[in-house]
């Protein structure tokens, strides 16, 4: 069967994931986007269809109303690119916008109440790829120059996920500047894509209509000083100070004199945050540096994060066995049915979500319809995508399944049932929001020989126990945990553990953290004699980069929850000393 055929055969996209990429075409228009332009000549622009939401994305980028642009697009209908921007520029010189403005506020409102709202920052909007725009967008917010990121794509193909864009941009800049693209071509050839120039000319074509709005419409100057030093490049390979059978260590670093331990703390959140993030949360945690840190070198799954703490970093320990660190010694009975041409040996990071019935049944049927064994390359690209997208898993002939709640357990290091007697849906929430157990357990054994007699833990934003099972795996008795955790499930999962391993301390649950005040604070560190270790992850919905609904920063309504961590910490560490 032809190629042509079999991407026909099969509507790969049901009416209800119609409906969701609709929401998400209206959620992501919120999003600046990269100018495309044609160098060659100057673009008509069509009264309607994808050229014209596209044109307008690039005219918002530039600072122009939503209803401004709409009304000049409608008004030069079958004119270029060129003669819109001089309507935009007049339209903003004789200051009549104050409508259009009232008009894209409302359209605005309209759109967030349209808006699907996911379980967590890290799903990902089902059946949708980010364009080749929105991936520029993501890398310059998280720090990287604009032409770092052309040429990443160019070298490794738009389809490239964007933490393996982010390493190949890292790779380049640990070697000379002059010479770093070409040091790095052993990571190109991973990727079997041809070089194209087309998005440095769309560059320099933006970069004259951007100077010709700069005549009438005022820009800040920005030295680049304050930008550069909010920029946090992640480092590739990302082993922070050291893991687990790799050569390269780092058994001493100096800590900033406010922030040296006990107590001490150990805040996690996404490694591919927005711009300025890190950084932000760097100076609010005493100026101590992240450690970034891929899971994929403790399990079988990607998980990638960024750690801030003030823990000893010389004599840690792995947990014994070392879990398995590829799918088929995780699953292995997933090998049987696993097709030569899935080369997936590690998950991409488990979400939240997954992959729907309608969708594994789509996979199924479009292979079994394939008169080719293997099938065609088209087919095989299309399931490949969906399987790294949803982490899914082949369990028969043709036939894939998405990973079961006990399996994510285990690739995360929990022991097996831990979740159990919850829904399945509540069981893959609280999964996706926690702890990858073996990588935390390794940056805390270093407090077993601090704590012999057990330790004094409050834990912010608990979860469903990642630290305390992380602690108790690593050998360090829990005396008093003061856990705070607003899910009622998640503290039902957590008590369970508490009780089922039989713990000898003490376990205290709160529900919100922004109600627990210093007084509540000074109470339980009365009680407990003091607090040995603030350990915690406040929510990421906000800052990744799989979230193009609201990925506001440390700003969001979710994100901004960080700051009763540091508020949380910053009391407990100056009054500790007080009650120990």
């Amino acid at each position: 069967m032809a190629d042509s055929d079999e991407s026909g055969s099969i509507d790969w996209n049901s009416e209800d994931d119609r409906e969701i990429e609709e929401a998400c075409v209206v959620a992501s228009s919120s999003r600046p986007r990269t100018p495309e332009f044609e160098p060659s000549r100057a673009m008509e622009i069509p009264a309607s269809g994808s050229s014209a939401f596209r044109i307008k994305d690039q005219f918002r980028k530039m600072g122009f109303p939503e209803a401004m642009v709409v009304k000049a697009i409608e008004g030069n209908e079958g004119r270029s690119e060129e003669e819109i921007l001089d309507t935009l520029l007049t339209y903003s010189a004789i200051g009549n916008d104050n409508e259009a403005e009232r008009q894209s506020r409302n359209e605005m409102e309209h759109s967030k109440d349209n808006t699907l709202i996911y379980l967590s920052g890290d799903d990902r909007y089902p059946e949708e790829k980010p364009d080749q725009d929105e991936i520029v967008a993501v890398l310059v917010e998280m720090g990287y120059s604009e032409d770092e990121v052309l040429v990443a794509l160019q070298r490794c193909g738009a389809e490239t996920p964007i933490d393996e864009l982010a390493d190949f941009i890292g790779a380049a800049q640990m070697v000379k500047e002059s010479d770093a693209l070409a040091a790095v071509n052993e990571f190109t050839q991973w990727h079997n894509v041809s070089s194209t120039t087309t998005y440095s000319r769309q560059h320099k074509s933006c970069n004259h209509i951007e100077k010709k709005r700069k005549l009438l419409v005022p820009i800040p100057k920005n030295d680049g000083r304050e930008e550069d030093m909010d920029v946090m490049h992640l480092p590739n390979p990302m082993i922070g100070y050291g893991v687990p059978g790799e050569p390269y260590a780092i058994s001493y670093r100096t800590l900033p004199e406010a922030a040296r331990g006990p107590p001490y703390f150990y805040y996690e959140n996404v490694a591919l945050a927005p711009k300025g993030v890190w950084a932000k949360i760097s100076r609010f945690l005493y100026e101590v540096q992240p450690e970034f840190v891929d899971s994929a070198y403790f399990c079988a799954a990607n998980r990638k994060r960024g750690y801030i703490h003030n823990l000893p970093i010389s004599n840690r320990f792995a947990l014994k066995p070392l879990p398995p660190r590829t799918i088929h010694e995780a699953l292995p009975s997933t090998k049987k049915w696993w097709p030569s041409w899935d080369k997936r040996t590690k998950f991409n990071c488990l979400q939240t979500c997954i992959g729907s019935a309608k969708l594994t049944e789509r996979i199924r049927k479009e292979l079994e319809k394939s008169d080719m064994e293997p099938p065609s390359l088209v087919v095989q690209q299309r399931v490949l995508d969906e399987c790294r997208r949803w982490n899914l898993v082949w369990v028969g002939k043709n036939k894939v399944a998405p990973l079961e709640p006990d399996e994510m357990e285990f690739l995360l290091g929990f022991p097996r049932d831990h979740t159990r007697g919850v829904s399945r849906t509540d069981r893959y929430k609280a999964l996706g929001n926690t702890f990858q157990v073996d990588t935390v357990a390794y940056h805390l054994s270093v407090l077993k020989d601090v704590y012999p007699e057990g330790m004094n833990v409050l834990s912010l934003f608990s979860g469903i126990g990642g630290a305390e099972v992380a602690l108790h795996k690593v050998g360090v008795p829990l005396k008093n945990v003061l856990s705070i955790e607003i899910s009622e499930i998640n503290r039902r999962i957590l008590r369970s553990w508490w009780e089922q391993t039989d713990q000898k301390g003490t376990l205290v649950e709160l529900d919100d953290v922004q109600r627990v005040t210093n007084d509540i604070l000074d109470k339980w560190a009365r009680n407990f004699g003091g607090f040995d270790l603030i350990i915690g992850g406040s929510p990421c919905n906000n800052l990744s980069g799989s979230n193009r609904v609201s990925r506001d920063g440390l700003e969001g309504a979710h994100s901004s929850l960080f700051f009763d961590y540091f508020r949380i910490l910053d009391h407990v560490r100056s009054t500790g000393g007080i009650y120990q």
